[in-house]
């Protein structure tokens, strides 16, 4: 009997990057460096209800990643900026589509979900 094709076993490099991308702070902080360099704290307030150890996890995973870089200057206390590398650049446009798409199209999903019974979590209705 033929085994049926697995996508995310079949594309491992796809289940790799609907994990990576699919974190909600991974985006948020991809959408935040897209318009340009930030210091931590001006990515935690522009964030928001993101903890700081949630935050730098994410920045260290993103840069272990090569999607973000870390430049610290030498001042005291050091200043650190963060920015997309290139790699993080070629994510932003992407996700930008899926934004435009949730703007465009979840209250279809949201009336789905309604016509079902169940109740919509957040709405902007």
């Amino acid at each position: 009997m033929a085994q049926s094709p697995q996508i995310l076993n079949d594309h491992p490099y796809l289940r790799q990057t609907l994990e990576l991308v699919s974190d909600k702070w991974v985006t948020a902080i991809i959408y935040v460096l897209s318009q340009g360099k930030k210091r931590y704290g001006e990515l935690h307030r522009e964030i928001g209800n993101v903890s700081q150890r949630m935050l730098t996890r994410t920045l260290r995973d993103l840069e272990r990643d090569g999607l973000v870089k870390r430049k610290v200057y030498p001042t005291n206390p050091p200043t650190v900026e963060y920015s997309l590398t290139a790699l993080g650049e070629t994510l932003v446009e992407p996700l930008r589509l899926l934004c435009h798409w949730s703007i465009n199209h979840f209250h279809e999903v949201e009336t789905a979900r309604e016509s079902k019974g169940f109740t919509t979590i957040c709405s902007n209705k």
